[in-house]
């Protein structure tokens, strides 16, 4: 079933939810299980040959979400036959808004060169109102959906999400929070829990990170209190005892890590990626690249890198991807407002 928004609504509705969960929402279990089913089936359709060599531009630098989401699509498009080799273009700054300047004035009318994107730069180019925006673009489909993991150092005296709570309300300078880019899902979120905490989100502190290495060690070398980034990039730290995870975006405890939701308080969302191709490229060419994306989603490679790094498959294709991406941006828009968020 396919909802029509209008401005005035999808205002309204952003402005309701009070800036806590209104950019995303979490996968179930039986959702999980009807996607990968979908997937399976996927893996039974022939993809189209779309060349020899593909390319794939990344707006990020390498080992981060997008990097990992980006590799692991040129795998499975090379599995499902719709190319010989993928080449990897890696541009990273400015919430991938950089990068999407650069593809667009290079590739947009190339019909084998895909881009990857998602929320971070949806929320980079509603902070920073960049020349090129996503107009630039059009996308192909939605394909993951991630959930943020706040994380302290081990000697951190933050213990859990009352502690947290605690320090963001008596002195939200004092809590700086390391993130990804200015403007993207972790520092809408840095936002969220500001003001879910009920502390001034215009005294947010924000250090924005190219990749979620780079977040683990601010957090290490105490140069920020607080880290936020999607599981797969705080895991090894976690696991290793260096990392202490306060609490997670979803609505329900996953990765074995407790709720902020569950504990009370009430900051939720989800961090999506997808693939894009440029302004330029033909109807029937943009129809063959989703179709070869699409078996790429079936393929054993793809559905083994979503159960290691524990992403949730969320296909979104077509009229509807247009409209979520016209919620998302407006959203988001509005949370830049609301939460006083700034480049």
């Amino acid at each position: 079933m396919t909802t029509s928004f209008n401005r005035r609504d999808i205002l309204a509705r952003a402005a309701a939810a009070g800036a806590v969960g209104a950019l995303g929402a979490t996968m179930a279990p039986a959702a999980w299980a009807q996607a990968t089913g979908a997937a399976a089936r996927n893996a039974h359709a022939k993809a189209p040959k779309l060349a020899p060599t593909l390319r794939i531009v990344i707006p990020a630098n390498p080992g981060g979400g997008w990097d990992q989401t980006g590799r692991a699509l040129g795998a499975a498009l090379v599995g499902v036959g719709a190319a010989d080799q993928v080449e990897y273009e890696n541009i990273g700054g400015k919430g991938g808004t950089i990068g999407l300047a650069k593809y667009a004035e290079k590739y947009g009318n190339d019909a084998n060169t895909l881009l990857m994107g998602g929320m971070v730069m949806v929320g980079a180019v509603a902070l920073q109102k960049p020349a090129v925006d996503l107009t630039q673009i059009q996308p192909l489909a939605r394909l993951t959906s991630d959930y943020l993991v706040a994380a302290v150092a081990a000697k951190s005296p933050i213990q859990n999400t009352k502690d947290l709570t605690d320090a963001l309300r008596a002195d939200l300078r004092a809590v700086p929070v390391a993130g990804g880019s200015a403007g993207g899902v972790d520092h809408i979120f840095a936002g969220v829990l500001a003001r879910a905490s009920k502390a001034n989100p215009e005294n947010l502190v924000y250090k924005p990170f190219a990749g979620g290495s780079e977040v683990v060690d601010a957090v290490l070398s105490g140069n920020a209190a607080l880290g936020l980034s999607g599981y797969s990039e705080f895991s090894d730290a976690i696991a290793s005892g260096k990392l202490r995870a306060i609490g997670v975006s979803s609505r329900r405890s996953v990765f074995g890590l407790p709720a902020f939701r569950e504990q009370g308080l009430d900051a939720t969302m989800a961090n999506w990626r997808g693939v894009f191709t440029g302004k330029g490229v033909s109807a029937a060419r943009t129809a063959d690249m989703l179709t070869a994306v699409e078996a790429a989603t079936g393929h054993e490679s793809w559905l083994r890198t979503l159960k290691t790094n524990r992403w949730d498959p969320s296909w979104l294709a077509g009229k509807d991807l247009a409209e979520f991406m016209e919620l998302d941006l407006t959203t988001a828009r509005v949370m830049v407002y609301l939460l006083k968020l700034k480049a």
